[in-house]
Protein backbone atom coordinates (compact mmCIF):
# COMPACT_ATOMS: atom_id res chain seq x y z
CA UNK A 1 0.00 0.00 0.00
CA UNK A 2 1.32 3.37 -0.98
CA UNK A 3 1.35 5.92 1.21
CA UNK A 4 -0.06 9.15 0.35
CA UNK A 5 -1.24 11.75 2.43
CA UNK A 6 -4.74 10.61 1.87
CA UNK A 7 -4.10 7.51 3.65
CA UNK A 8 -3.49 8.32 7.67
CA UNK A 9 -7.64 9.65 7.22
CA UNK A 10 -7.88 6.09 5.48
CA UNK A 11 -6.62 3.97 8.01
CA UNK A 12 -8.51 6.37 10.80
CA UNK A 13 -11.72 5.74 8.86
CA UNK A 14 -11.26 1.52 9.16
CA UNK A 15 -10.12 1.50 12.47
CA UNK A 16 -13.09 3.26 13.75
CA UNK A 17 -15.51 1.24 11.56
CA UNK A 18 -13.59 -1.56 12.96
CA UNK A 19 -14.04 -0.15 16.83
CA UNK A 20 -17.77 0.48 15.16
CA UNK A 21 -17.83 -3.26 14.39
CA UNK A 22 -16.92 -4.32 17.73
CA UNK A 23 -19.39 -2.44 19.33
CA UNK A 24 -22.20 -3.56 17.13
CA UNK A 25 -21.45 -6.85 18.24
CA UNK A 26 -21.76 -6.28 21.49
CA UNK A 27 -25.49 -4.04 20.75
CA UNK A 28 -26.41 -7.32 19.25
CA UNK A 29 -25.61 -9.18 22.63
CA UNK A 30 -27.09 -5.89 25.43
CA UNK A 31 -29.22 -3.83 23.46
CA UNK A 32 -28.20 -1.19 25.59
CA UNK A 33 -28.71 2.58 24.16
CA UNK A 34 -25.43 3.42 25.09
CA UNK A 35 -23.69 1.02 23.61
CA UNK A 36 -25.57 1.87 20.49
CA UNK A 37 -24.37 5.27 21.01
CA UNK A 38 -20.64 4.20 21.11
CA UNK A 39 -21.39 2.61 17.82
CA UNK A 40 -22.86 5.63 15.97
CA UNK A 41 -19.98 8.25 17.68
CA UNK A 42 -17.43 6.11 16.04
CA UNK A 43 -19.67 5.14 13.04
CA UNK A 44 -19.83 8.92 12.37
CA UNK A 45 -16.21 9.93 13.37
CA UNK A 46 -14.77 6.61 10.55
CA UNK A 47 -17.38 8.34 8.34
CA UNK A 48 -15.22 11.72 8.95
CA UNK A 49 -12.11 10.92 8.21
CA UNK A 50 -13.37 8.77 5.32
CA UNK A 51 -14.77 11.92 3.73
CA UNK A 52 -11.85 13.66 4.43
CA UNK A 53 -9.22 11.48 2.78
CA UNK A 54 -11.96 11.40 -0.34
CA UNK A 55 -11.57 14.74 -0.40
CA UNK A 56 -7.99 15.25 0.11
CA UNK A 57 -7.68 12.04 -2.59
CA UNK A 58 -9.72 14.59 -5.00
CA UNK A 59 -7.28 17.65 -4.63
CA UNK A 60 -4.57 16.03 -5.33
CA UNK A 61 -5.63 14.01 -7.84
CA UNK A 62 -7.68 17.20 -9.86
CA UNK A 63 -10.46 14.76 -10.39
CA UNK A 64 -12.97 12.88 -8.07
CA UNK A 65 -12.02 9.75 -6.42
CA UNK A 66 -13.82 7.15 -8.95
CA UNK A 67 -10.85 5.67 -11.12
CA UNK A 68 -9.80 2.80 -9.85
CA UNK A 69 -10.74 -0.16 -7.56
CA UNK A 70 -9.30 1.79 -4.23
CA UNK A 71 -11.02 4.64 -4.87
CA UNK A 72 -14.26 3.00 -5.61
CA UNK A 73 -15.00 0.90 -2.89
CA UNK A 74 -13.37 4.11 -0.74
CA UNK A 75 -16.14 6.01 -1.94
CA UNK A 76 -18.45 3.04 -1.67
CA UNK A 77 -17.91 2.45 1.95
CA UNK A 78 -18.78 6.46 2.56
CA UNK A 79 -22.00 5.78 0.72
CA UNK A 80 -23.08 3.00 2.83
CA UNK A 81 -22.54 4.53 5.75
CA UNK A 82 -24.66 7.40 4.80
CA UNK A 83 -27.03 4.63 3.27
CA UNK A 84 -27.80 3.83 7.14
CA UNK A 85 -27.60 6.97 8.55
CA UNK A 86 -30.14 8.10 7.16
CA UNK A 87 -32.46 5.98 9.19
CA UNK A 88 -30.38 5.82 11.95
CA UNK A 89 -33.84 7.63 13.88
CA UNK A 90 -36.20 5.74 12.82
CA UNK A 91 -37.66 3.55 15.74
CA UNK A 92 -38.03 -0.32 15.17
CA UNK A 93 -34.47 -0.08 12.91
CA UNK A 94 -32.27 0.21 16.05
CA UNK A 95 -30.77 -3.44 15.31
CA UNK A 96 -30.54 -2.92 11.58
CA UNK A 97 -28.43 0.60 11.47
CA UNK A 98 -25.99 -0.97 13.49
CA UNK A 99 -24.61 -2.70 10.61
CA UNK A 100 -23.89 0.30 8.77
CA UNK A 101 -19.96 -0.02 10.28
CA UNK A 102 -19.53 -4.01 9.55
CA UNK A 103 -20.65 -3.22 6.05
CA UNK A 104 -18.56 -0.59 5.66
CA UNK A 105 -15.62 -1.88 7.67
CA UNK A 106 -15.53 -4.85 5.14
CA UNK A 107 -15.98 -2.72 2.06
CA UNK A 108 -12.78 -0.81 3.43
CA UNK A 109 -10.60 -3.76 4.07
CA UNK A 110 -11.53 -5.08 0.31
CA UNK A 111 -10.05 -1.82 -0.61
CA UNK A 112 -7.06 -1.97 1.15
CA UNK A 113 -6.22 -4.83 -0.91
CA UNK A 114 -5.51 -2.47 -4.25
CA UNK A 115 -3.01 -0.03 -5.20
CA UNK A 116 -3.61 3.20 -3.58
CA UNK A 117 -1.32 5.34 -5.72
CA UNK A 118 -2.93 8.68 -6.81
CA UNK A 119 -3.57 8.83 -10.50
CA UNK A 120 -3.00 12.51 -12.00
CA UNK A 121 -3.01 11.87 -15.58
CA UNK A 122 -6.17 9.73 -16.63
CA UNK A 123 -6.42 7.52 -19.10
CA UNK A 124 -8.31 9.14 -22.13
CA UNK A 125 -11.42 7.12 -21.99
CA UNK A 126 -11.51 8.74 -18.41
CA UNK A 127 -11.38 11.99 -19.05
CA UNK A 128 -15.00 12.76 -19.06
CA UNK A 129 -17.51 14.45 -16.99
CA UNK A 130 -19.92 11.62 -17.44
CA UNK A 131 -17.99 9.47 -15.78
CA UNK A 132 -18.38 11.36 -12.78
CA UNK A 133 -22.07 10.57 -13.20
CA UNK A 134 -22.08 7.35 -14.42
CA UNK A 135 -19.83 6.21 -11.16
CA UNK A 136 -21.37 8.38 -8.31
CA UNK A 137 -25.01 7.76 -9.23
CA UNK A 138 -24.21 4.02 -9.26
CA UNK A 139 -22.12 4.00 -6.71
CA UNK A 140 -25.36 5.57 -4.53
CA UNK A 141 -27.49 3.17 -6.20
CA UNK A 142 -25.61 0.05 -5.09
CA UNK A 143 -24.98 2.31 -1.19
CA UNK A 144 -29.10 1.81 -1.44
CA UNK A 145 -28.73 -1.84 -2.47
CA UNK A 146 -26.42 -2.54 0.73
CA UNK A 147 -29.33 -1.45 3.21
CA UNK A 148 -31.92 -3.53 1.52
CA UNK A 149 -29.38 -6.21 1.29
CA UNK A 150 -28.96 -6.64 5.19
CA UNK A 151 -33.16 -5.56 5.64
CA UNK A 152 -33.50 -8.63 3.60
CA UNK A 153 -31.15 -10.93 5.45
CA UNK A 154 -32.78 -9.58 9.46
CA UNK A 155 -35.46 -10.64 7.64
CA UNK A 156 -34.95 -14.18 6.79
CA UNK A 157 -33.41 -14.53 10.48
CA UNK A 158 -36.30 -13.76 12.13
CA UNK A 159 -38.88 -14.42 10.37
CA UNK A 160 -38.76 -18.36 10.91
CA UNK A 161 -37.43 -18.20 14.18
CA UNK A 162 -38.97 -15.14 15.65
CA UNK A 163 -35.72 -14.05 17.49
CA UNK A 164 -36.54 -11.47 20.15
CA UNK A 165 -35.26 -7.31 19.29
CA UNK A 166 -35.16 -7.52 15.59
CA UNK A 167 -37.28 -5.90 13.87
CA UNK A 168 -40.34 -7.05 13.11
CA UNK A 169 -40.73 -8.54 9.59
CA UNK A 170 -43.37 -5.85 7.69
CA UNK A 171 -40.82 -3.22 8.86
CA UNK A 172 -37.87 -5.16 7.12
CA UNK A 173 -39.45 -5.86 4.31
CA UNK A 174 -40.81 -2.30 3.47
CA UNK A 175 -37.23 -0.85 4.45
CA UNK A 176 -36.03 -3.61 1.26
CA UNK A 177 -38.63 -2.25 -0.81
CA UNK A 178 -37.87 1.51 -0.16
CA UNK A 179 -34.71 1.27 -0.41
CA UNK A 180 -34.74 -0.96 -4.03
CA UNK A 181 -37.15 1.82 -5.19
CA UNK A 182 -34.55 4.33 -4.69
CA UNK A 183 -31.62 2.56 -5.71
CA UNK A 184 -33.08 1.07 -8.92
CA UNK A 185 -33.72 5.01 -10.32
CA UNK A 186 -30.32 5.94 -9.39
CA UNK A 187 -28.62 2.54 -10.54
CA UNK A 188 -30.63 3.14 -14.28
CA UNK A 189 -29.98 6.55 -14.69
CA UNK A 190 -26.50 6.52 -13.28
CA UNK A 191 -24.91 2.86 -14.05
CA UNK A 192 -26.91 2.26 -16.96
CA UNK A 193 -28.19 5.45 -19.13
CA UNK A 194 -24.89 7.89 -18.03
CA UNK A 195 -22.86 4.28 -18.52
CA UNK A 196 -23.72 4.41 -22.04
CA UNK A 197 -23.19 8.16 -22.79
CA UNK A 198 -19.67 7.87 -21.49
CA UNK A 199 -19.04 4.35 -23.22
CA UNK A 200 -20.12 6.62 -26.64
CA UNK A 201 -18.03 9.04 -25.84
CA UNK A 202 -15.12 7.49 -24.95
CA UNK A 203 -15.29 4.19 -27.04
CA UNK A 204 -17.73 4.88 -29.80
CA UNK A 205 -20.16 2.73 -28.70
CA UNK A 206 -22.90 3.16 -26.26
CA UNK A 207 -23.04 -0.52 -25.42
CA UNK A 208 -20.33 -3.50 -26.49
CA UNK A 209 -21.13 -6.33 -23.95
CA UNK A 210 -18.44 -5.95 -21.75
CA UNK A 211 -18.27 -8.20 -19.09
CA UNK A 212 -19.16 -5.24 -17.12
CA UNK A 213 -22.21 -3.74 -18.41
CA UNK A 214 -23.50 -7.21 -19.40
CA UNK A 215 -23.30 -7.85 -15.53
CA UNK A 216 -24.77 -4.64 -14.74
CA UNK A 217 -28.07 -5.43 -16.80
CA UNK A 218 -28.39 -8.74 -14.95
CA UNK A 219 -28.38 -6.80 -12.08
CA UNK A 220 -30.81 -4.41 -13.27
CA UNK A 221 -33.19 -7.07 -14.67
CA UNK A 222 -33.25 -8.91 -10.94
CA UNK A 223 -34.24 -5.47 -9.06
CA UNK A 224 -36.34 -4.61 -12.13
CA UNK A 225 -38.11 -8.42 -11.64
CA UNK A 226 -38.20 -7.57 -7.61
CA UNK A 227 -40.23 -4.04 -8.23
CA UNK A 228 -42.58 -5.62 -10.64
CA UNK A 229 -43.60 -8.54 -8.98
CA UNK A 230 -43.89 -6.20 -5.62
CA UNK A 231 -45.73 -3.58 -7.82
CA UNK A 232 -47.83 -5.67 -9.99
CA UNK A 233 -48.05 -9.14 -7.90
CA UNK A 234 -48.03 -7.28 -4.35
CA UNK A 235 -44.92 -9.88 -3.52
CA UNK A 236 -43.50 -10.06 -0.39
CA UNK A 237 -41.74 -12.08 2.07
CA UNK A 238 -38.91 -15.23 2.22
CA UNK A 239 -38.78 -14.88 -1.87
CA UNK A 240 -38.99 -11.40 -1.99
CA UNK A 241 -35.95 -11.18 0.47
CA UNK A 242 -34.00 -13.94 -1.00
CA UNK A 243 -34.26 -12.04 -4.44
CA UNK A 244 -33.03 -8.66 -2.92
CA UNK A 245 -29.55 -10.48 -1.72
CA UNK A 246 -28.96 -12.89 -4.61
CA UNK A 247 -29.20 -8.74 -6.54
CA UNK A 248 -26.79 -7.54 -3.97
CA UNK A 249 -24.23 -10.47 -4.47
CA UNK A 250 -24.35 -9.75 -8.60
CA UNK A 251 -23.73 -5.63 -7.48
CA UNK A 252 -20.18 -6.84 -5.43
CA UNK A 253 -19.32 -9.17 -8.52
CA UNK A 254 -20.27 -6.49 -10.67
CA UNK A 255 -17.92 -4.16 -9.14
CA UNK A 256 -15.47 -6.23 -8.67
CA UNK A 257 -15.82 -8.54 -12.28
CA UNK A 258 -13.00 -6.32 -13.45
CA UNK A 259 -10.42 -8.68 -11.84
CA UNK A 260 -11.65 -11.77 -13.29
CA UNK A 261 -12.66 -10.75 -16.54
CA UNK A 262 -10.97 -8.84 -19.21
CA UNK A 263 -12.42 -6.07 -20.79
CA UNK A 264 -13.51 -2.35 -21.67
CA UNK A 265 -12.98 -2.17 -17.70
CA UNK A 266 -10.29 -3.82 -16.93
CA UNK A 267 -8.35 -0.55 -16.07
CA UNK A 268 -11.11 -0.45 -12.88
Amino acid sequence: MVSGPDMPFFWIAISCYLGATVAAAFYVGLRKPSVRNIVLWLTVIGLAANTVALVVRSVLSAHPPVTNLFEYMSLFAWAVVIGFLAIWRRKGLELLTVFAAPVAFCIMVVASLFPAEIEQQLIPALQSYWLWIHVSLAVLAEAAFAVAFVASVLYLIGTPKGFKGLPDADTLDMVTYRSIGIGFPLFTIGALFAGAVWAQKAWGSPWSWDPKETSSLIVWLVYAIYLHARLVRGWRGTGAAWLSIAGFALTIFTILGSIFFAGLHSYG
